[in-house]
């Protein structure tokens, strides 16, 4: 299946999760600095500094210039405070086409149940869209993220080993609207 439409703006109890805009890209280059040591280095600000504001603002705009659904700014309701992102990404972890959920929000944003409620609102999303599959990758020592994905109906189903930056986790979660095939019942 190919990229379905723009996701523009999902709401839920609490939060607004709606397109990224260029001008908050001070607050994802944050989430860059609170990265967990253990992230690969392709995850991490690199010796020059990079990515710098400016060049997560590039991403940004080049994103919205896609027509595919993509990762939306995570805001609270009442503040307008941007505390992360939650969307999907198309890396081709399953078929072609199949979407990949991405989230991070802040620390300060941590423990309050929002990466649940943002998953929520997407994977309903994509349900609604047609997808069969929803994956997502974690590495083996985020508990939280993991604890997050259980929580969404992920379940596991492969393990890329990385004796360096810990074992990847392969998850996913079937759409509802797609009736899972058991191979040994009927009807």
């Amino acid at each position: 299946m190919a990229p379905g439409p723009v996701l523009e703006t999902l709401e839920t109890e609490r939060l607004v999760l709606r397109r990224r805009s260029a001008d908050e890209a001070a607050v994802y280059r944050r989430l860059w600095t609170e990265r967990d040591p253990r992230v690969p280095p392709h995850r991490q600000i690199d010796p020059d500094g990079r990515p710098t504001v400016e060049d997560i603002a590039a991403q940004i705009r080049a994103e919205r210039e896609a027509s595919e659904p993509g990762i939306l700014a995570v805001e609270r309701k009442g503040t307008a405070d941007v505390i992360g992102y939650c969307g999907l990404t198309f890396p081709g972890n399953g078929s072609p086409g199949e979407p990949e959920l991405a989230y991070e929000l802040l620390r300060t944003a941590h423990g309050c149940g929002y990466a649940t409620e943002a998953g929520r609102a997407v994977v309903t999303w994509v349900s609604e869209a047609g997808y069969p599959r929803l994956w997502a990758r974690v590495r083996d020592w985020n508990t939280a993220s993991r604890r997050v994905l259980e929580k969404l109906g992920f379940r596991e189903t492969g393990r890329e080993p990385d004796a360096v930056y810990g074992d990847s986790l392969l998850t996913v979660r079937e759409s509802e609207r797609c009736p899972v095939v058991h191979p040994y019942r009927s009807g």
